[in-house]
């Protein structure tokens, strides 16, 4: 069996339509098992109750951005060794800083193409 075929992926996102075109890419690779989140304190909810092997997050959400989700990741013995994947539109050097000192695998910069997305992916959990 493929890694695509058992990999379990969570989308967070506060944009409908963010969450769409990623949702799109991940099909497009063969990733079926994807489940998702509007915000943080939602992600955190779901994933207490359906673990995931990688977080697909973007950065600027209401509330609690990327970062702060990932911290609180971090911060769970439960989930602080879930693969984790900032999206952003600014890809500030101290956001990218901020997001390896708290444990991030990877990032991608906004707008992206599928196949850059699956090289993303891939780095962090290997060739699907």
């Amino acid at each position: 069996m493929a890694l695509r075929d058992q990999l379990r992926v969570m989308v967070v996102d506060d944009m409908s339509t963010s969450r769409g075109l990623i949702t799109q890419a991940l099909d497009t690779m063969g990733i079926r098992q994807v489940s998702y989140a509007s915000d943080g304190p939602g992600a955190l909810e779901a994933l207490g109750n359906a673990p995931v092997h990688l977080v697909l997050s973007d950065y600027n959400m209401p509330g609690m951005d990327g970062l702060h989700l990932l911290h609180a990741l971090r911060s769970d013995a439960r989930t602080k060794g879930v693969g984790f994947i900032l999206i952003t539109g600014r890809a500030d050097r101290d956001i990218i800083e901020n997001g390896r000192r708290l444990g991030m695998n990877n990032f991608i910069k906004k707008p992206f193409a599928p196949q850059e997305l699956k090289a993303c992916i891939e780095a962090v959990v290997g060739r699907l």
